[in-house]
């Protein structure tokens, strides 16, 4: 059945119906009247509200409830049985779909009452709840004493607890310091040096080079921590000797070389640099920008299968090779001029010189090539590159190398260096990369290490000096964009550098030195071993192969401030032989062996060549010395 049909309203009943029903309900309410005023009030508990000794929520037991009970389920029968006495006969089936109507509605209503009644209820008891939770605490004071006591007494466990920590690890680091001083004093300290008898047992077998490099390392361990890891008795000195005499066996140096450089680092370095010398730099090659750029270039490469990469920041023209499927030095851009081999370390005069266009600038020893044609890169073809080479067979790489890169502002030339600037000065600019003892590129040439002497450090420098003063000469004091001079040299020694350049300080007072505007480099040496040089030197720069992975190279840059007084002389090569000789005869760099000449040797290699010109022209030396013997004879 549906709602509306439920809802609808029955037939309604007649008037004796309704006239009926009436009078019954009054009869019946006169009954109930009647029977509350014969019985007693009874409360809810079945307790009588009218006994005084009757106690409120006492329980009764459980015979009297069914009792009472029955009693009145009894009456209600009774007067059921009344009223349908007295009331008409109705028709049951009308009635009945009245009631179910009427009841129906009623539940439905109760249910919608129920829902509302139940929304306000969970509506008051967040409302209550909430303002419970937002409802201020109410305070005492001694809550706030009580706080304070707990936070004073934290703060006293606290401080506390902290020193007692402290008091802990303090101990423990005496107890640790007193272990180890304990150790020290029962362990004696390792044992490196060898004694006497096994030196002289060693020396008798062959050199086991796992056992010399393992000594050198446990050295090198002691020297950095001497205080702590030397053995009782031993000098410093001992470990040193023993290290230079190990690093001789190893990797094959002269004692004077491995002394000299050995002296110029910490021995942990030293040994990173002997090691470095024995592995070869990378390829470098440098492009031609007169030709093609970088990029160009090695996308070209790369095609051809070359793996190569740029060698880094600090140059915008170099390219480092690792393998190559064809030969770097005879490809077709090779023999074009779009690059040129060349080690990364011959970059950085060049950029340390920083040649400005149409300017006249003076390359003192430019053979091979690679600096002067580097210049002529930079100037881009502009100005005048006088490209100057004491030894004429040099100077065929030279010419080669000028033509194939297409430099064309370069002249080159075949003087004494030292002839400068009787020959020509005036220059904006001189480079000057003097010839030195190679000890920067061993790792290309390792005849340096048994090779070089005392005497090759005695006059080496001797050269490098007049040279320097030589460029520093040849340059114009009043040039608008230049004056500057680089010396240059492939060597690490002390001697080469530092010295050379303090003395041109000390002998040319209108120069002085500037940055050299490289970004990469460790400063010059100030002082060496008690040797105290000028302060401006930290401005000058070393290159080490373990550092920069370049050959070791030495660069330092001069600012002409004024003309020099040898400039009106122009002195020649000869002129300034002697004096350079006498001054290091005052200053007493060249003892007196070095300033003599050996007679005897002199005949002998006067001798020698005689002899080979002879037989140059098909005359035996020998028969001229037999015919010569009896004229003697008969004379």
């Amino acid at each position: 059945m549906g709602r509306v049909a439920r809802n609808k309203q029955g037939v309604p009943p007649t008037f004796e119906e309704f006239q009926a029903q009436k009078e019954a309900k009054e009869k019946k309410r006169n009954q109930e009247k009647r029977k509350r005023s014969s019985e007693p009030d009874i409360d809810r508990n079945g307790n009588s509200k009218n006994n005084k000794y009757s106690k409120k929520g006492s329980s009764s037991s459980s015979g009297t409830k069914k009792h009472r009970k029955n009693v009145v389920q009894q009456q209600q029968n009774l007067d059921i049985e009344e009223d349908s006495a007295d009331l008409p006969e109705v028709d049951l089936e009308a009635l009945s779909a009245a009631k179910k109507s009427l009841f129906d509605e009623s539940e439905d209503e109760e249910e919608e009452e129920e829902v509302g009644l139940e929304a306000d209820e969970f509506q008051d008891d967040e409302f209550y709840d909430s303002d419970e939770e937002n409802r201020e605490k109410p305070m005492f004071s001694d809550d706030d004493e009580d706080n304070e006591e707990i936070e004073r007494a934290n703060a006293a466990n606290m401080e506390l607890l902290s020193k007692q920590l402290d008091d802990e690890q303090e101990l423990e680091d005496q107890e640790a310091q007193d272990e180890l001083l304990q150790t020290n004093i029962i362990q004696p300290r390792a044992k490196i040096l060898p004694t006497e008898q096994e030196e002289e047992e060693l020396a008798k077998q062959p050199q086991d080079l796992t056992v010399l490099r393992t000594r050198m390392i446990e050295i090198t361990k002691v020297l950095e921590n001497f205080k702590t890891l030397s053995e009782e008795g031993k000098s410093r000195t001992e470990y040193v000797d023993r290290l230079l005499k190990d690093i001789c066996d190893y990797f094959g140096y002269s004692s004077l070389l491995a002394e000299k450089l050995f002296n110029l680092f910490t021995p942990s370095e030293a040994m990173e640099f002997f090691e470095a010398n024995e592995i070869a730099r990378p390829i470098t090659i440098r492009t031609n920008t007169l030709k093609t750029r970088r990029r160009d270039l090695a996308q070209t490469l790369v095609n051809r299968g070359v793996n190569l990469q740029p060698i880094g920041n600090w140059t915008k023209v170099g390219l480092q090779i690792f393998d190559s499927q064809v030969p770097i030095g005879a490809t077709p851009e090779y023999l074009a001029g779009h690059y040129i081999l060349q080690a990364a370390s011959s970059f950085l005069p060049v950029m340390a010189l920083a040649p400005q266009e149409n300017e006249r600038i003076l390359d003192m020893a430019a053979a091979p090539g690679g600096k002067t044609t580097y210049i002529s890169a930079l100037m881009k073809n502009t100005g005048c590159i006088f490209a100057n080479d004491a030894n004429k067979a040099r100077t065929k790489s030279l010419i080669a190398n000028i033509h194939r890169l297409g430099c064309t502002n370069t002249i080159v030339c075949n003087y004494d260096a030292r002839e400068f600037p009787k020959v020509i000065g005036g220059f904006d600019r001189v480079l000057l990369d003097a010839p030195c003892s190679g000890t920067g590129v061993i790792a290309k040439d390792e005849s340096v290490k048994v090779s070089r002497t005392e005497k090759d450090f005695i006059q080496i420098p001797h050269l490098q000096k007049q040279l320097l003063l030589s460029a520093i000469d040849s340059v114009d004091a009043n040039s608008s964009t230049g004056g500057y001079i680089v010396y240059s040299t492939c060597s690490v020694a002390v001697d080469e550098n530092e010295a050379v350049v303090d003395y041109a300080l000390r002998k040319r007072p209108n120069v002085k030195l500037v940055d050299t505007g490289l970004i990469i480099g460790k400063e010059g040496f100030t002082s060496y071993r008690g040797k105290h040089f000028n302060s401006k030197l930290n401005l000058t720069r070393r290159y080490y192969p373990h550092t920069y992975n370049v050959d070791g190279f030495y660069v330092a840059k001069f600012k002409k401030i004024a003309p020099s007084p040898h400039d009106v002389s122009k002195a020649g090569a000869n002129e300034k032989e002697n004096a350079a000789r006498k001054e290091a005869l005052e200053e007493g760099i060249i003892n007196g062996d070095f300033a003599e000449f050996d007679d005897q040797q002199d005949k002998d290699l006067i001798e020698k060549t005689i002899k080979r010109n002879l037989k140059k022209k098909g005359i035996n030396p020998n028969s001229l010395n037999s015919k010569e013997k009896p004229k003697k004879e008969s004379e």
